[in-house]
């Protein structure tokens, strides 16, 4: 039997981060925000709150869920299928990197040309 090809996964940089508001741009959920929950640069997913929804059956823990049943947690999507909204300027943008004096990187706001953090 021929050996199976090895297939090579491409590592995107995501510029999102946890905290940040984004907005859907496809799928069910278009055009509904949210703040990001956690970001899977690896997979390239990111868990938006409130936002693609699934019902998980819990069994009964005394900390977390004392009772069980079914609950609804947000599923990873991909990350290019939200956008980040700029706090600044209040509107989806696409974002760039900048260097300060110092060295240190921060995103860039590409329409409006604030920093979104830092």
């Amino acid at each position: 039997m021929p050996a199976k090809a090895k297939t090579k996964t491409v590592r995107r940089k995501i510029k999102i981060r946890k905290g940040d508001t984004v907005r859907v741009i496809c799928g069910k959920d278009r055009g509904k925000e949210g703040e990001v929950l956690t970001v899977d640069p690896k997979k390239g997913k990111v868990s938006v709150a409130k936002i693609n929804l699934m019902k998980k059956a819990v069994r009964p823990d005394p900390q977390k869920n004392p009772q069980g049943g079914v609950i609804e947690l947000p599923a990873p999507m991909d990350v290019s299928n939200v956008q980040l909204i700029c706090p600044r300027c209040s509107k989806t943008a696409r974002v760039t990197y900048m260097k300060d004096k110092e060295g240190r990187t921060s995103r860039k706001c590409r329409k409006c040309g604030e920093l979104i953090d830092g």
